[in-house]
């Protein structure tokens, strides 16, 4: 039995609205709705007449809130991957993204090691860092870099970096968007600056250099360098597992989930400033 506390109504609302997903990763029609609930094991039949979907749900959540395990299995299956089969990779971290910005509140999370998603408690004082996390990709890969190989290298490095964080691979996840976020930024500063520096010089520069340097020149916003994520600027340091231990307690979920603003802020904003000519 599940020893989960009774959420405050205006939580169940924000679920019931994520499970909806009218403004969210994942539209939910109200047939769907039913599915979902008998998909998350709880007992029906469940019989959608027609009426506002966000009623209908909200409403099944608030006559099974004092059955923690049935919250608990909703809460699950929100964040289970078999339910956006045949959705792009990234949905079902969106809405585990925006579901804990819900939860921290009530001093939950979940989480999914090896893809299998658990819910635990946390401390609600970190509501603030998950704020952070949500930083949505509007652009793709080839919209930031011109060179097409270039492009493919990068963007199986963020696909791999978005694997990795769905299985809780946190080390091999900043390694990869360490990486990518470097050659990024590396090709801009190729490619925009005139004249173009001489290319050992700009090897020779550190992510956070790099980062400055594109925020100097305005080709990134503030923003990019606003989340505390020292892990992905020291993610050469992962490479190797003895300058690793020299950098203390190893990274977690928290520590990948503070890199992807990073990462998605600057690639929304390496776009957006891209010269005119540039593919996009």
């Amino acid at each position: 039995m599940s020893d989960m506390r009774r959420l405050d109504d205006k939580t169940l609302q924000e679920i019931a609205r994520l499970i909806c997903g009218d403004d969210g990763p994942h539209y939910r029609q109200g047939r769907e709705l039913a599915r979902f609930l008998d998909d998350a094991g709880w007992k029906g039949p469940f019989d959608y007449d027609g009426e506002r979907r966000l009623d209908w749900i909200t409403q099944h959540l608030r006559e099974h809130r004092d059955q923690p395990d049935d919250i608990e299995k909703v809460l699950i299956r929100l964040c289970d991957g078999r339910e956006y089969l045949g959705e792009p990779a990234v949905t079902v971290t969106e809405v585990t993204q925006q579901l804990n910005q819900i939860l921290v509140h009530e001093g939950y999370k979940v989480e999914r090691p090896a893809g299998r998603p658990r819910l635990i408690e946390c401390d609600p004082a970190s509501a603030s860092a998950a704020t952070l996390a949500p930083v949505t990709l509007r652009t793709t890969m080839r919209e930031v870099i011109q060179d097409p190989r270039l492009a493919a290298v990068l963007q199986s490095r963020l696909d791999e970096a978005q694997t990795s964080t769905e299985n809780g691979c946190h080390v091999s996840a900043i390694i990869m968007l360490g990486s990518l976020l470097e050659g990024a930024l590396l090709e801009a500063a190729r490619t925009r600056l005139a004249p173009p520096p001489p290319p050992n010089h700009l090897k020779s520069l550190t992510l956070f250099k790099l980062l400055e340097l594109a925020r100097k020149h305005r080709w990134i916003g503030a923003d990019a360098l606003m989340y505390p994520c020292d892990a992905l600027r020291e993610y050469r340091n992962l490479v190797h597992p003895n300058a690793q231990l020299r950098m203390g307690d190893p990274p977690d979920r928290d520590t990948v989930d503070m890199c992807w603003p990073v990462v998605n802020a600057t690639l929304n904003d390496l776009a957006a400033s891209a010269p005119t000519g540039s593919p996009g």
